[in-house]
């Protein structure tokens, strides 16, 4: 028996779990994918958004506001890399002058920090490859870079050691309430006291279970391109175009990995599994890329994936405790700035279920430091010298894009909610992130991966359940005896 079910470990999943842990409840997160961060979060824009687009009123406004304001300390905290850049929203006409306008207007009462509108002059002295075509644009100087993959594993693994249990594989396939919750995974069952539904695309179907109806969730596709990191002084900052009613248009920015991206899209999918990539979609981006950077050079593109984002059909955020069932809350519906917004959202959360009923206790110990050794491609040759006499494993080169090593990828599958993938390992400490995409390092990753997780190899998986990487020997899928 658990206080407290949380379904779901996306960003916004782990940081209400991470809340949780501060205090003297047992949490468990129910997780359907191998490991965490394998939908939404692994496949957005990475940016935290101001909050001068929401509409002011609702919860997105609020919770937008009030998450980026928390980002520093947060991610002072878990020891992850966060740049306050800021962002434009550039205008290319006076009638696009006048969304940016009433953009600023909004944001000034929504309470976003470092507002001001710029003329052609000033845009160009901030970003000089900017187009000619520009005529003004919202400064917001209080948005930001983060990595979304990192983020959540360290939410996650400080959630972890202060006590929260993951379950992965753990896909919810019923609910039930007597005096408790009875919910059914594929590995098992569960009881809880509380569910959280944090469940992203999903987030609809798992409020069914219960009986609710309240929103159902759109599936929403966006495309990117990401750009090598040979191009990543061309922007300065996130670069927007003017919002439509699809979405804020497509961006250009910088990475705090110092890539490129470009994106995204903007497709509603019947499949909320639909990440496919497509040459319209590539074409669009390429389009609309060059409208705000016309030097920009897309044959620099070393790959491209796409994410499915959860709208609901509300136009908001859907976090509230449910009717049907007391201690049932939802969080659903949490699409863009759902990113910006999850250490709030995950204070909201807490303060529903007081009032849901449950007690809250702090907990004396609770520690809410994750500190992660500096990755070796940003060390000096004296650091590099001292981190090979702690580990010589560090020797190892692994990725040579990314100058990762053995050592980093053994420690990124045995830390705290580790990976237990080639993906899982690439978004941790980036094995197959540069300009070969994994040709070089992908066999290595596989074999560390096998050996620390004493699998067979055939067994390793890319990323999602029976995304199998070797389905065989090659003499053996043609009937040829293999001597040894």
């Amino acid at each position: 028996m658990f206080d407290v079910a949380v379904i779901g470990a996306g960003v916004v999943g782990a940081s209400i779990a991470r809340e949780l842990s501060k205090y003297n409840l047992s949490t468990v997160v129910l997780e359907k994918g191998v490991e965490v961060c394998q939908a939404t979060t692994k496949a957005n824009s990475a940016i935290i958004h101001g909050g001068y687009d929401a509409v002011d009123g609702t919860l997105k406004a609020k919770l937008n506001v009030k998450g980026n304001e928390m980002y520093e300390d947060l991610c002072n905290e878990l020891d992850v890399h966060f740049k306050r850049i800021g962002s434009l929203v550039v205008a290319f006409s006076e009638e696009e002058m006048e969304t940016v306008k009433d953009l600023y207007d909004r944001g000034i009462n929504n309470k976003v920090k470092g507002l001001e509108i710029l003329n052609k002059e000033q845009i160009k002295e901030i970003e000089p490859n900017i187009s000619d075509e520009v005529i003004g644009a919202l400064r917001c100087k209080s948005a930001g870079i983060v990595c979304p993959f990192n983020l959540t594993v360290a939410l996650m693994e400080n959630a972890i050691v202060n006590g929260v249990k993951l379950n992965t594989e753990s896909e919810v396939t019923n609910i039930s309430k007597d005096e408790y919750f009875n919910i059914e995974t594929k590995k098992g069952n569960i009881q809880a006291k509380y569910v959280i539904n944090a469940a992203g695309l999903y987030a609809d179907k798992i409020n069914e279970m219960i009986g609710g109806d309240e929103y159902y969730i759109i599936s929403r596709k966006g495309e990117y391109r990401v750009l090598d990191k040979s191009e990543g002084s061309i922007v300065n900052h996130v670069l927007f175009q003017c919002p439509t009613k699809k979405g804020k248009g497509v961006l250009v920015t910088p990475t705090v990995h110092g890539n490129v991206l470009l994106g995204p899209t903007a497709e509603e999918v019947k499949d909320p599994e639909d990440v496919s990539i497509t040459k319209s979609g590539l074409s669009f981006l390429t389009k609309n890329a060059k409208k705000s950077i016309p030097s920009i050079d897309l044959s620099k593109t070393i790959t491209s994936f796409s994410g499915v984002r959860a709208t609901p059909n509300t136009k908001d955020f859907m976090i509230f405790a449910s009717s049907k069932a007391k201690g049932f809350i939802n969080v659903g519906g949490i699409e863009s700035p759902g990113l910006s917004a999850a250490p709030a959202i995950a204070e909201y959360v807490i303060d529903i279920l007081k009032e849901e009923g449950l007690n809250f206790e702090a907990k004396a110990d609770f520690n809410p430091y994750r500190k992660k050794d500096k990755p070796f491609s940003n060390m000096n040759n004296e650091e590099r010298k001292e981190a090979i006499k702690k580990d010589i494993r560090h020797s190892k080169i692994i990725c040579r894009c990314e100058t990762t090593t053995e050592a980093e990828i053994i420690d990124a599958i045995h830390r705290p909610a580790g990976a237990r993938t080639v993906d899982g390992v690439k978004r941790r400490v980036r094995p197959g992130m540069g300009r070969c995409q994994g040709g070089f390092c992908g066999p290595r990753v596989v074999e560390i991966l096998a050996r620390e997780l004493n699998l067979d190899m055939e067994d390793v998986l890319k990323d999602y359940e029976n995304s199998k990487m070797i389905l065989g020997k090659v003499k053996e899928s043609r009937g040829e005896k293999i001597e040894i």
